[in-house]
Formats: C-alpha cells, sequence, structure tokens
C-alpha cells in the first residue's frame, strides 16, 4: 500500500514531505486536502483533528509534524536502501550534525522566514528592501482626520512593515553565519545533501522568488551557491511544477 500524503503542494510542510519523498524514490499517493472546502474536507480529521497543513500516513504510522516526517522517511527500514541514501549522512558524524541543522532550521530558520513571507503578502510589490519608501502608506501618526477603514488598513500595513523589518534583521544574522559554514562545506551538514538542506527549500524558495526578500540569499556568495545547489535538485523542481496553477487549458470547467 503506498503512502499517503494529505495536503496542498503550495504548504511548506507538505512541500517539504514530499520532496523527501521523491529524493528517496518512495511511492506515494497526494490527496489534495484544501483546508477550508472541498470534497476532502472531512476526510482530514479523523486523522488530524487539529487542522495543521499535512497528515501522513505510512501503514501504521500516522504523523503530522514535517520533520518527525523527513526522519521517518529517511531512516526506515524499508526505504533505507532505494533512492538518495545518505539524507542523514554517510556516518554516525555526519548524523550529529544534520540533526543539529535540522533544530537550526526549526528554531532559527522557519520563524523568521514564515514571519517575513506572511508579512510581505501584505506589503506593495514596489516596496524597497528596507520596508520603506514608494509604495508604502504614511505612519499612522499621519492619518489624523482619515475614514477609519482607511486608517485601520494602513495600521495593518505598518504592522506588516515592523513585522518584515524584525525578520529581515533576523534572517540576516542568522545568513552571516550560514555564509560562513558554507564557506567550509558545500552543503550545511557536511559535503553532501542531506535532510538539513532539504528542510529549508519552501521557506528559502519563497523568499529567493521575492524581489524585495531575495536580496538575503543573493547578497550572500556561498549561501547563494548553496541556494542554487539545492533549488536544481530534480526533487525540488518536481515540486515547483506541481505547485504551478493550471494553465486555462488544463483548468477544468
Amino acid at each position: 500500500m503506498p503512502v499517503k500524503v494529505f495536503g496542498s503542494p503550495a504548504s511548506a510542510e507538505v512541500a517539504r514531505v514530499m520532496t523527501c519523498l521523491f529524493e528517496k524514490d518512495v511511492e506515494f499517493q497526494l490527496i489534495r486536502v484544501d483546508s477550508f472546502r472541498g470534497a476532502k474536507r472531512l476526510e482530514r480529521p479523523k486523522l488530524h483533528p487539529h487542522g495543521e497543513s499535512i497528515t501522513f500516513d505510512d501503514g501504521h504510522v500516522t504523523l503530522v509534524e514535517s520533520r518527525k516526517i523527513l526522519r521517518h522517511i529517511a531512516d526506515a527500514d524499508k526505504y533505507k536502501e532505494q533512492g538518495n541514501k545518505e539524507l542523514f549522512g554517510p556516518g554516525a558524524l555526519e548524523r550529529a550534525s544534520v540533526e543539529q541543522w535540522l533544530q537550526t532550521e526549526e528554531q532559527n530558520f522557519n520563524v523568521p522566514s514564515a514571519e517575513m513571507i506572511f508579512s510581505l503578502s501584505y506589503l506593495p510589490a514596489d516596496m524597497p528592501l528596507d520596508g520603506r519608501g514608494r509604495g508604502m502608506p504614511p505612519p499612522p501618526a499621519a492619518a489624523g482626520g482619515m475614514h477609519p477603514a482607511h486608517r485601520q488598513h494602513m495600521e495593518r500595513m505598518e504592522e506588516m512593515r515592523q513585522r518584515f523589518e524584525k525578520s529581515r534583521k533576523d534572517l540576516g544574522k542568522l545568513l552571516d553565519i550560514y555564509e560562513q559554514r558554507l564557506y567550509e562545506t558545500e552543503f550545511l551538514a557536511g559535503d553532501v545533501f542531506t535532510l538539513a538542506d532539504l528542510a529549508h527549500l519552501p521557506n528559502a524558495d519563497r523568499i529567493a522568488s521575492d524581489p524585495r526578500s531575495a536580496h538575503l540569499i543573493q547578497s550572500r556568495e556561498n549561501v547563494s551557491r548553496w541556494w542554487y545547489d539545492i533549488s536544481s535538485r530534480s526533487s525540488w523542481k518536481r515540486i515547483k511544477a506541481l505547485q504551478r496553477p493550471p494553465s486555462p487549458a488544463e483548468a477544468p470547467f
């Protein structure tokens, strides 16, 4: 019975897990689930009562957290001899390094990157890199006498600008550490691609794809080289293809 993945490829959690499945050549069935609507909506609470964005079903194993799922796929005996065999590194020392960088991704990269992606979804597309200038509304203090709805919108934009700025600074400091590490090794946990790199792909892709945030990666030579290498993998290209909206010819009537 093939693995079942419940969720949407647009979700970072689902994209992370599917990339790992592609790397390991594990056959799976994607059951697309919209968290808010759709025919499959009622299937999900049976497995996942809290409404997170992924449920992973592998026979008698059901998991709902993407990094735990990555570890399961990479370490399960039944998948060890297929696909990429070095996702946990070639030895015990490398495995410890993979675990360290997986924790760094979860605790230090994921939160500010998700915060940045969220704030950018609200902010003007022509916003300069520092979050100010053309395309931004005036700060709330200058908004006296405006309609309450307009003032509320402006306050929301200012909140998002501040959230963007904080995440930009936090990510900048972290990526400076990555820059030094990637000067020493080709990938985060050593000289082979592992789960440590794979886990970064969904959020890093959003940052690298947006002109307002891409500078965070492009301005760091080793981080930029690393990003090119990991985002060029065939497993991630397959995810990107699944994430594309259907063309008019493919769209259902």
